[in-house]
């Protein structure tokens, strides 16, 4: 198979991240006999520092023209510390979600039988957990009207759906249940916002069209308090962007470390993956990131290709280094460290 994929290492750690997602992906496409190309572009900091904007039009141009987008990381501190910076990083990643139509977070959580020590869990409530969160991307809260007023002392965010978003986001989770233990939990706040009411409606509504799924409805501050006690009760969960922003980075440390949960987000005709983790600064240069979410986002990538065999090799080299230890200082606990690059060595020699 030939690939076109676009590239965007984005800030602080992506770079490095990216870097060891490619080798791996070199790797298995020398394996395979498969033939990817590589699409370089700018977004970020490092798009504003070069161009003045977060996410140039080149940049859209290469993402809209590829058959997939790997990307690393965005965010820098010296916009973090200047709330009234008029443009900014994450302004390129709203951009680039919209303009892309990527409307569905896929955000998977699961366990490492090599890891379960580390989580800051208990090893019985977390042992078997495997859910997938997918989290609407292109509306809600963070794309509705928004300013200030009574002389900047008075400031809104508008929370706003339509069914036909509700309604393509929720074909996916039930798409996705029925391939997998036919269980699907819809998270909102229907008993306070009208948002959520229409939420509910809109998959009752769906219902009738996947007899075999038993879906359920939960209040987003019950799944919080749940995800911690009885993670392993849920499978796959649906549920707007604030609610699904805050809950799978909260999902995310069951596993014992952000740096090892991939994601996707599904467009319409083109899909990107990506780490959940951010830039993470303090570490830029030093090689010290653990780039094993990243590579797994690439094993995502593949098998969104229907490469299945390609995915699960991937995986395999991951869960074999996490194994015998051939992990970055945030899974060594004062035991041996690899750096990043030592680690996407060991993963593309593997393969």
């Amino acid at each position: 198979m030939k690939l076109n994929i676009a590239l965007l290492a984005g800030d602080g750690i992506g770079p490095e991240v990216i870097d060891q997602a490619v080798k791996v992906s070199d790797a298995i496409a020398s394996k395979y006999g498969h033939e990817i190309t590589w699409k370089p572009a700018l977004t970020g900091a490092a798009a504003i520092d070069a161009v003045g904007e977060p996410y140039p039009d080149e940049t859209h141009e290469i993402c809209a023209s590829s058959d997939a987008v790997l990307f690393g990381a965005i965010g820098h501190p010296k916009f973090d510390n200047d709330p009234s910076a008029p443009v900014r990083p994450e302004q390129g990643l709203l951009k680039m979600r919209k303009k892309l139509g990527l409307f569905a977070n896929v955000r998977p959580t699961f366990v490492f039988p090599s890891l379960l020590d580390k989580s800051p869990l208990k090893k019985e409530r977390i042992e078997g957990t495997d859910l997938v969160f997918f989290r609407e991307l292109t509306s809600g809260v963070y794309f509705g009207e928004k300013g200030r007023k009574d002389n900047g002392n008075t400031a809104y965010d508008t929370n706003m759906y339509t069914k036909e978003e509700v309604t393509r986001l929720a074909k996916k989770g039930f798409e996705a249940a029925m391939q997998r233990s036919k269980k699907l939990c819809c998270v909102d706040k229907a008993n306070v916002m009208e948002t959520s009411r229409l939420w509910r409606e809109t998959v009752q509504g769906m219902e009738k069209d996947y007899p075999e799924v038993k879906v359920s409805y939960e209040f987003v501050d019950a799944v919080a308090m749940r995800l911690v006690q009885w993670p392993k009760d849920y499978d796959v969960l649906i549920t707007e962007n604030l609610f699904g922003d805050v809950l799978t980075d909260e999902a995310s440390v069951i596993s014992g470390s952000m740096g090892l949960m991939p994601s996707a987000s599904l467009g319409t005709s083109i899909s990107l993956f990506e780490p959940i983790h951010g830039s993470y600064p303090q570490a830029t240069g030093k090689n010290i990131a653990n780039p094993m979410a990243t590579v797994l986002s690439a094993a995502m990538m593949f098998e969104n290709f229907g490469l299945l065999d390609e995915g699960k090799d991937i995986r395999d080299a991951v869960n074999k280094a996490l194994a015998e230890g051939v992990v970055t200082e945030d899974l060594a606990e004062g035991g041996k460290s690899y750096g990043t690059t030592e680690v996407g060595d060991w993963l593309a020699a593997n393969i």
